[in-house]
């Protein structure tokens, strides 16, 4: 039980760094859009979207390789362990900043920045900072650090937020007034590239506060070591690549599946900013899983596994779903979350959704091919899913501009999805209520079309009518599957009530 109870602490701290984080930094959405046109915006888009790529590759599932090793006694200690991965890192880091200050002219026009070939450099440092800081990061996680861990990720975003907010919003209204002040190292004309500057300085910063963590660590290599390493890497690798393919592979792709760059960087920035209204799903399903996590360890004494994870499925959906209608309902309001300049893509917001809700049920999903030690389908089906999302890009994207990016990843995840659930019910089947679940789509997608296609010009009442469909999806939620009974705090009025 004490290590159940510690489990559960440390999934929380680290799962609301997370959570956190993501918050902290999906809240600059409104600061690039209101103050970039949307071609800035979408270069930004479009630079992060590779970021994200190098990160998975160049850390080449090293972190997972570091805990396995770490934890047998038989393949040495762990700083031996963590020496080893530290140093092909750090050589391999080396290499790609070399290669990258080499080629740098030849990386901005493939990065469509020629104009600024120094975002290249920029995000090429980035990059490397990122790298070089993600064992020492697990080094944390292994010590069973989780505060430290904690902070150090935080204070990376909250020092991203405070130079972006001096560089974009200080510094502009310091230069109107005494522009002598800043003007020896601010250019107001330089725009994005101070969101460029403002991670360089951060990730610079964090590694340099990661530092006393690795400093007493003897620093020896081991080459039989490092093999057996990245032999067990290997699939995580192609795994991560698959993964963080199928959920930034459209906005690398856009940029070249429009032939006028002008329009390609506009449209990838109205797709990328509507695209972080739909992330708010993607925060609080993560929220989800982090809650439910210790309670499905907590309830599995005594009782049938597999009757728990139909439970957790059919609650993701049902939550999931929820969110989808709260967001589409005050679609209305939220959309001033960003520029008007933007709103055009509003309609890609709930495919966007329905996507990243099949993505949450194939992440749930995946505890069969887990459980079973089968994690090879994981490829099979990340790679399926990036034939499905590339396809679907190349040929939709140059007639249908940026909704076809939209539709390709709702066609991606819900094909990983579907072939999941398939080979599941082979290898390890489960009992899902399927007959539940799909009540509850069916009458959230009844909810939703009545809710946006009932003509109402009145922002007011159409809000009030929507806030009493939202309601009515509540009224069903209580009444089959969480009477008041069962709910803290409000149990205590329900049993008053009875009496």
């Amino acid at each position: 039980m004490a290590g159940i109870k510690s489990l559960a602490k440390d999934t929380a701290i680290y799962g609301m760094s997370s959570i956190v984080g993501k918050f902290l930094n999906w809240c600059l959405t409104p600061l690039y859009t209101y103050l970039l046109v949307p071609e800035e915006y979408g270069t930004v888009v479009n630079l992060y979207a590779w970021m994200g790529l190098l990160l998975v590759l160049l850390t080449y599932g090293m972190e997972t390789g570091f805990f396995r090793f770490a934890n047998d006694p038989e393949k040495g200690d762990a700083e031996s362990v963590f020496a080893t991965g530290m140093i092909s890192i750090g050589a391999s880091t080396l290499l790609f900043a070399v290669l990258a200050r080499v080629f740098l002219t030849p990386a901005a026009q493939v990065l469509h920045c020629g104009a600024h070939r120094e975002y290249a450099g920029m995000m090429a440092a980035i990059v490397a900072l990122d790298v070089l800081g993600a064992l020492p990061f697990a080094y944390l996680r292994f010590r069973s650090r989780p505060m430290r861990f904690a902070v150090l990720k935080l204070a990376n975003i909250g020092l991203t937020i405070a130079l972006n907010l001096f560089f974009l919003v200080g510094c502009p209204a310091i230069y109107r007034s005494h522009p002598e002040w800043v003007a020896w190292f601010y250019n107001p004309d330089y725009g994005a590239g101070y969101i460029l500057v403002s991670n360089v300085i951060a990730s610079a910063v964090v590694l340099l506060l990661l530092m006393p963590e690795v400093r007493g660590v003897r620093w020896r290599f081991r080459a039989g070591l490092l093999r057996e390493m990245l032999r067990y890497s290997f699939p995580l690798l192609v795994l991560g690549l698959a993964g963080i393919m199928n959920q930034n592979l459209d906005k690398i792709l856009y940029a070249y599946l429009v032939p006028d760059q002008t329009e390609a960087m506009n449209g990838l920035g109205i797709y990328g900013a509507n695209a972080k209204i739909a992330v708010v799903m993607i925060m609080f399903t993560q929220a989800f899983r982090y809650a439910y996590e210790p309670f499905i360890f907590a309830r599995t004494k005594g009782e049938d596994k597999r009757t728990t994870y139909a439970l957790a499925m059919k609650w993701f959906v049902i939550v999931d779903l929820l969110i989808f209608l709260g967001v589409m309902f005050y679609l209305d309001v939220l959309r001033y979350f960003i520029d008007p300049r933007y709103f055009e893509g509003l309609k890609v917001v709930p495919v966007i959704m329905m996507a990243e809700l099949f993505s949450g049920v194939f992440f749930n999903l995946s505890l069969w091919y887990k459980l079973t030690d089968r994690t090879q389908w994981g490829i099979y089906f990340s790679v399926i899913g990036l034939a499905v999302i590339v396809t679907g890009n190349v040929l939709l994207v140059p007639r249908y501009g940026y909704v076809a990016c939209a539709w390709a990843a709702f066609a991606c995840y819900f094909v990983m999805m579907f072939l999941s659930w398939l080979a599941g019910q082979k290898y390890y089947p489960i009992r899902y209520d399927l007959r539940g679940m799909g009540r509850y789509a069916l009458l959230a997608m009844v909810l939703y079309v009545a809710g946006t296609r009932i003509p109402i010009d009145n922002l007011a009442l159409r809000l009030a009518f929507r806030t009493v469909l939202l309601a009515g999806y509540a009224v069903y939620l209580i009444r089959h599957d969480l009477p008041l009974g069962a709910i803290p705090v409000i149990n205590r009025w329900a049993r008053k009530g009875e009496r």
